[in-house]
């Protein structure tokens, strides 16, 4: 079974697919083929699926107590669609166990926000300056995974305590103003962080926050690091940058701050999108 999963790996590669989809769909097929004692992929029916859906129900975590999330068993079910269907289309399956199974869709809005002691326990583990940059990106400026990515030095403006997303989602362009603490922060890591690594290190002079080795820092390089974070906060593994993200923008809802006003933080092109990103309750949305 694992060349037949080293195969579909080179198939989302060669597909097109993210890097996320790539590292998490294969493992997720790899547990199902092991879960349900597959040696040949011929013999898969139906009721292998629903077995292992079925397990999913109840399958522990492996870190912590409690159960699979809906959406990490929409994760599964996705995962099982594109390798099924792989093996259709590429004549490797002459019937998918898969089509024509319905599965229960996750509930909208199960990404739930951090609360604002877990977003101030992450903080007070931070070791590094870059580390606190880093949170401060995604959290306190509510930046995409992408946009963290992209971030220039001469995108953030120490003096005018601003910070410029050049191409946001859609090509929107915004401009974040700065709290005077996240400014101090960036700027902390920039004036001590950052340039304490020799020019001659650095692979690319543009890039506001650098890895270890001086290049550019990945978006991967960024959940790296929020998952040390996590684990040194006793905090979920499953948590994302993008729930640093919607946690902001509910705090800044929730301390009073109009919709409009959330919405162009985040770049958003229509409220409708601001309201699914950030839960607030109805007693406040009847305030706006």
């Amino acid at each position: 079974m694992q060349s037949i999963i080293l195969s579909f790996k080179i198939y989302l590669w060669q597909a097109g697919y993210s890097e996320g989809t790539r590292n998490m769909l294969p493992p997720l097929v790899a547990e199902f083929l092991d879960q349900q004692q597959i040696g040949d992929i011929y013999c898969v029916e139906q009721g292998k699926v629903r077995s292992f859906c079925a397990y999913l129900q109840h399958r522990p975590l492996k870190k912590r107590s409690g159960a699979l999330s809906e959406m990490m068993i929409a994760h599964y079910v996705y995962a099982l669609k594109t390798f099924f269907t792989w093996l259709e289309n590429t004549g490797q399956l002459v019937y998918n166990p898969i089509s024509g199974m319905r599965f229960r869709r996750p509930r909208k809005n199960a990404r739930e926000p951090l609360s604002n002691e877990e977003i101030e326990q992450l903080f007070a583990v931070c070791d590094t300056l870059k580390e606190r940059a880093a949170l401060h990106l995604f959290y306190s400026c509510g930046l995409r995974r992408s946009e963290g990515q992209a971030l220039n030095t001469g995108d953030v403006h120490f003096k005018s305590q601003l910070l410029y997303v050049r191409e946001g989602k859609g090509s929107k362009r915004r401009v974040i103003p700065l709290a005077d603490k996240v400014n101090a922060a960036l700027q902390a890591y920039w004036e001590e962080e950052r340039q304490r690594i020799g020019s001659n290190k650095i692979s690319d002079a543009h890039a506001f926050i650098l890895n270890s080795v001086g290049n550019r820092m990945s978006g991967e390089g960024y959940n790296k690091l929020l998952k040390q974070l996590l684990a040194r906060a006793e905090l979920p593994s499953i948590i994302t940058l993008h729930h640093l993200r919607h946690s902001i923008a509910t705090h800044l809802l929730q301390g009073g701050m109009g919709m409009e006003y959330v919405r162009d933080f985040l770049g958003h092109s229509y409220l409708e999108s601001t309201q699914i990103y950030a839960k607030v309750s109805t007693q406040q949305l009847r305030l706006l």
